[in-house]
């Protein structure tokens, strides 16, 4: 089959690279993509929000199967555009997306359907969300309703600094902050059936030790080795099933990967938010590890036949780093040189995101501009490697995390104790 991935990121190329080793694709399109996914088939110009455009592509190229990376498109409707031209597509309807596009759906719709999460108020104005503040205390957690690229959340234990960033936002939501270490885990479903893949960390903040202000993603590594065996089953019982049943009773049916990201507190695995989409940069880590072919997987649930179908690991570890522009994650700085990219050696190997070329030359063209992966028998393997691979690529006044996944490799992480 034929696949078009929509999307220009880390993340379409990490989708782009395991789709290219699936023997059931015969071929892989990217729309724009970046030099990455250009280097594994045919890019397309186009803006992925327009799903009239997206549509009218993946019929004037055959297209068996469209993929949709990030999230914007899919809140914009183009799944619904796609599958309104008669060709499959992997990923939520509009409606469906607003579990990602509004933080208040979420929350309305976790409460409905008895998931555990934070207790949260919904504010449109100052007052309001002051009220709030002192309602939940601090650590205070404040989060944009809408899309903001992975940077609309602040927690802080600055109450000034929250209530300003209430303030810009307007619409907001602000929650009570959970306890314990948090995980990302991705389900692939096709709105009733599952498959949930590997649990995930990524690291959100742009400094060591979770300094500085949020990214939309540093790093990320898998397996999880500090989260109880029972979790994932746990999760998909108490959490996943509950969501996609609600959703269904809402006639808002969720096709694609929920993105379900959790706090494992002492009260047990809560919700910190749920995504619509694949998760950048924590697909990068753990589509390294997937053995089994992922375009028959995201088939599968695209054509609503996901009973009975797996997910196969290889054994060992994966990490990411991402080097970021200078000025990232404010505004970045564009048009430097990168080199060093073809000095990286396998295991490891660099997946592009916001980068292009220009008279010959590779350049950044975004805040995050690519991302080293390894993998390893063990994290700490896989950890050595990625950022021995990583300081062979130069880049003026680029930045990357020094610490991803050393706190795990240390052993450091602990779920609290709860009653499963």
């Amino acid at each position: 089959m034929k696949v078009l991935v929509v999307g220009s990121g880390g993340r379409e190329h990490a989708l782009c690279r395991a789709l290219a080793a699936d023997p059931s694709v015969t071929e892989v399109l990217s729309a724009p993509g970046n030099p990455g996914t250009g280097q594994l088939g045919t890019r397309i110009a186009l803006d992925p929000c327009d799903g009239t455009a997206v549509a009218a592509a993946a019929q004037r190229y055959g297209v068996d199967l469209v993929v949709i990376g990030p999230e914007a498109p899919l809140v914009a409707g183009v799944a619904d555009a796609v599958r309104a031209a008669g060709i499959a597509c992997f990923g939520p309807s509009a409606a469906a997306a607003r579990i990602e596009g509004s933080k208040a759906f979420a929350k309305d719709v976790m409460t409905a359907a008895g998931v555990p999460t934070a207790r949260a108020r919904i504010c449109t104005s100052g007052s309001e969300a002051a009220a709030a503040l002192d309602e939940f205390g601090s650590p205070y957690v404040v989060k944009a309703d809408g899309l903001a690229a992975g940077k609309g959340v602040v927690v802080t234990t600055d109450r000034a600094e929250a209530l300003r960033h209430a303030q810009h936002c307007g619409r907001v939501v602000v929650e009570e902050f959970l306890d314990g270490p948090e995980a990302s885990l991705f389900v692939v479903t096709d709105g009733r059936d599952v498959v949930p893949l590997l649990p995930a960390q990524d690291f959100k903040r742009v400094g060591d030790g979770d300094t500085g202000p949020n990214t939309g993603g540093m790093g990320a590594y898998a397996p999880l080795d500090w989260v109880p065996p029972d979790v994932v089953e746990d999760v998909v019982e108490r959490i996943v099933t509950p969501t996609l049943s609600e959703l269904r009773a809402r006639t808002t049916p969720f096709l694609g990967l929920l993105y379900v990201g959790l706090a494992f507190t002492s009260r047990g695995p809560k919700v910190v938010e749920f995504n619509a989409r694949f998760g950048d940069p924590e697909t990068q880590a753990i589509l390294t590890l997937l053995a089994s072919p992922l375009g028959e997987l995201l088939a599968a649930a695209a054509g609503g036949g996901l009973s009975g179908v797996r997910a196969v690991w290889r054994s060992g570890a994966a990490v990411t780093v991402v080097l970021a522009a200078a000025g990232y994650p404010g505004t970045p700085r564009l048009g430097d040189r990168i080199d060093g990219v073809d000095a990286v050696t396998a295991p490891a190997y660099v997946l592009h995101a916001g980068t292009e070329w220009s008279d010959g030359v590779l350049r950044s063209a975004g805040g995050r501009v690519l991302a080293v992966t390894a993998a390893g028998p063990t994290l700490a393997d896989a950890r050595r490697t990625v950022y021995t691979e990583m300081s062979k690529i130069s880049l003026p006044g680029g930045h990357y995390r020094q610490d991803i996944a050393l706190r795990a490799v240390r052993g450091e992480i602990r779920v609290p104790e709860y009653a499963r």
